[in-house]
This record gives C-alpha cells, sequence and structure tokens, in this order.
C-alpha cells in the first residue's frame, strides 16, 4: 500500500476518477498549466487535455454557475475554488440554486457536482486566504459537505463525492496537504458521506472534531493516555450532514464531551453538535458539554504569535480535556 500526503491522495483520486468517467471535468483558476496554487491537479491538464482541465477566469461565481448548468447536462464538474475564502462571490449560485433544483424540480433534476476548496490557517495566509467557511454552507439543506482527515479519508471520500447525484462541496485543510501522510490503497474505494469514525477509543470523556484538528485531538489524546486519562476521539468527517447516531453514542458512553473546530466559536457547527447531544443524551452527561474553537475575531491575523494564539493546538486541545476530566 502506498504512503501519499493528504495532497496526493486527492490528487490521485481525481486521476483515477477522470479515467473511470468521462463525464469528469475539472475547472478553476490555474487548475490547467500550473496545476492550481497548491499543485493538486497538477499534470492532469497534461493528461486529460484542455477540453477536460481547464483554466478558468477569476470569477467565482461563473465558475460554479457554469459547472451547475454541465451538472444538470449530464457532466460530472469538479470546481476547484482557489482558497475558500473566494467562494463567498458564488454564495447565490451554490445555496439559491444547487442546493434547491432537485426540490424545485420535483426530482427531476440533479446537480451532481463536487466543489473543491482549501480552507483553514496556520500557513500565514492572513485575512483572505485563512478562512474557515463550512458552517456557512452546514446550514443549507440540499448540500452536503466533506472535510476529511486522513489522505485514507481524503480518498474514499473524495471517490463518494464524485459519484453522488447531488452537490457536494469538499473542503480541504490547506496545513494538511504536506503535513499529514498514510497509507492510501490503490483500488478505488467509496467512504459513505454523512458517516462518522472513530479514530480512537476511550471510556473517560469524547473529543468530537473534524478536519485538521483530529491529528491534533488525536496527539492530545497519547498524552492523556499517559496521566490516566482515556479519551475517545470521533472524526465526524462529514457536517452536513452529521452522524447523530454516532454523536450519541460516544456522548453517552463517556458522559463528558470536547467538540473542537478551528472556525470561530459563535454559530459554528460545534453549536449544532452540542445541541444534538443536549437534546438526545443529557443525562448520561457527567459535566456541562465544551467547545474549544477559534476565537470570534473578524479575520486570521498575519502576525505569526498572533496566527498561533488564533489556532487549536495540541496544547489547548490537551488542556481543555483535561480540565473536562476534572469535573
Amino acid at each position: 500500500m502506498a504512503v501519499m500526503s493528504y495532497l496526493e491522495a486527492i490528487r490521485e483520486t481525481l486521476r483515477q476518477e477522470m479515467r473511470r468517467d468521462s463525464r469528469i471535468i475539472i475547472y478553476g483558476e490555474d487548475v490547467g498549466v500550473r496545476g492550481g496554487v497548491f499543485r493538486v491537479t497538477e499534470g492532469l491538464q497534461k493528461e486529460f487535455g484542455e477540453e477536460r482541465v481547464i483554466d478558468s477566469p477569476l470569477a467565482e461565481a461563473a465558475i460554479v454557475g457554469t459547472a451547475i448548468g454541465a451538472a444538470v447536462n449530464g457532466l460530472r464538474p469538479i470546481p476547484e475554488i482557489q482558497f475558500a475564502d473566494f467562494i463567498f462571490p458564488a454564495m447565490n449560485q451554490i445555496i439559491q440554486e444547487a442546493a434547491r433544483i432537485r426540490y424545485r424540480s420535483n426530482g427531476a433534476f440533479g446537480v451532481p457536482m463536487v466543489i473543491r476548496a482549501p480552507f483553514g490557517g496556520g500557513v500565514h495566509g492572513a485575512l483572505y486566504h485563512s478562512q474557515s467557511v463550512e458552517a456557512f454552507f452546514a446550514h443549507v439543506p440540499g448540500l452536503k459537505v466533506v472535510i476529511p482527515s486522513t489522505p485514507y479519508d481524503a480518498k474514499g471520500l473524495l471517490a463518494a463525492a464524485i459519484e453522488d447525484e447531488d452537490p457536494v462541496l469538499y473542503f480541504e485543510h490547506k496545513a494538511a496537504y504536506r503535513s499529514l501522510k498514510g497509507e492510501v490503497p490503490e483500488e478505488r474505494y467509496l467512504i459513505p458521506i454523512g458517516k462518522a469514525d472513530l479514530k480512537r477509543t476511550g471510556k473517560d470523556l469524547s473529543i468530537i472534531t473534524y478536519g485538521l484538528t483530529v491529528t491534533y485531538a488525536l496527539k492530545a489524546a497519547e498524552t492523556l493516555e499517559q496521566e490516566g486519562i482515556s479519551v475517545e476521539v470521533l472524526d465526524l468527517r462529514t457536517i452536513r450532514p452529521l452522524d447523530v447516531e454516532m454523536i450519541l453514542d460516544t456522548a453517552k458512553k463517556t458522559g463528558k464531551v470536547l467538540i473542537v473546530h478551528e472556525d470561530n466559536l459563535t454559530g459554528g457547527v460545534g453549536g449544532e453538535v452540542s445541541a444534538l447531544i443536549a437534546e438526545h443524551a443529557l443525562f448520561y452527561l457527567d459535566a456541562p458539554i465544551r467547545r474549544l474553537a477559534g476565537p470570534d475575531v473578524p479575520a486570521m491575523p498575519y502576525s505569526p504569535p498572533l496566527e498561533h494564539a488564533f489556532m487549536v493546538t495540541t496544547d489547548k486541545i490537551t488542556e481543555a480535556a483535561r480540565d473536562l476530566a476534572k469535573f
């Protein structure tokens, strides 16, 4: 089994899927000749040609709008938004059109489209290149929102997203691209969208998280294990739809829950997860549900010390979990 980086797993999945299905097209800013700003699509235009890997103008609304039209007419577009921060000009197309076409057409039309976008901080991208945007889309019925945390999951979830008959937003944490590596099977496999993954079992408390912070949570759990605190780590993998059953199972099992994400605290995914637990598993809890998230400030700072202060880290998770365990 090959060892790949998170980025390589995504690129090889795109290559494998394009070989499998001639309806798949990729387009976005610099995805062709340059291979994308992070080189995720490097080499794909050379193999599949300019008609299937297309450099687009700097126009996110047009990128997504034309992808919707292509999807409705039988293609399988995978538009790339260069940075998730740039997705806002396309919000109207995504929410008003892509998310609702199946509903408003009484099931006659779907939008089998995967929007890929790198998100998150930790790379000194500052205000317009570091945002976490997932909660905006997790609010919208008709969309699926996927955030893989490992190279293995990145491949299986991307293949499943491409096969889905409805629009999927596939967010890739840019700090994970080259820092995370793992074994990835060569053969095609699918990881079901909407299914969480128990990355580590434990009995004293649960950490529920997704994306890059899964890695940090697992490191924190190793540290706490040496202190006699057994931590369970649940990776949501999909934040719309949430795997409610697994969320409630881990909350009921350990009785203490810490929810972790990099996005701002207020209105984040953690609030929805917390509400589900409070509504359906309140009497299993031994402590108040806690959340560890990015602060409610307008943007990611450029200054390295301030950026570090913003980011969720292994140390912050360890401290929060240790404090929760004492309750």
